[in-house]
């Protein structure tokens, strides 16, 4: 059951905005992509000064189970560990998962620090 809004109570809507309040210059969902893509922390504040905190994850993050997060301290080591790993394979197998993935022609090599 939807409740109707009188007209006068549009109008009482409208006499809380300040005039000095400029809203021409926004832009709905301005940071959606964003968030969708790297996701985000909610927390929920509670009257007693504690909280609980959700984590939303994004479509481009990637969870670690407990005991592979033991030998990865952050991101870098992670990424590290992989670059590593993407080195170690053979040159036909890198170039035959390119053309799978759509053709890229870019070195995997490349992002290696020596």
């Amino acid at each position: 059951m939807k409740k109707k809004i009188s007209p006068r109570s549009v109008a009482n809507i409208d006499d809380d905005i300040r005039a000095e309040y400029d809203f021409s210059g926004g832009v709905r969902g301005k940071y959606a992509h964003i968030l969708k893509e790297e996701g985000y922390t909610i927390r929920v504040y509670r009257r007693d000064g504690t909280f609980t905190e959700k984590r939303v994850l994004g479509e481009k993050t990637i969870t670690l189970e407990p005991d592979v997060q033991e030998y990865f301290p952050d991101s870098k080591a992670v990424n590290r560990a992989l670059r590593t790993l993407i080195s170690l394979i053979p040159n036909k197998r890198r170039v035959a998962t390119k053309k799978a993935a759509g053709g890229r022609k870019t070195d995997s090599r490349k992002h290696l620090k020596t």
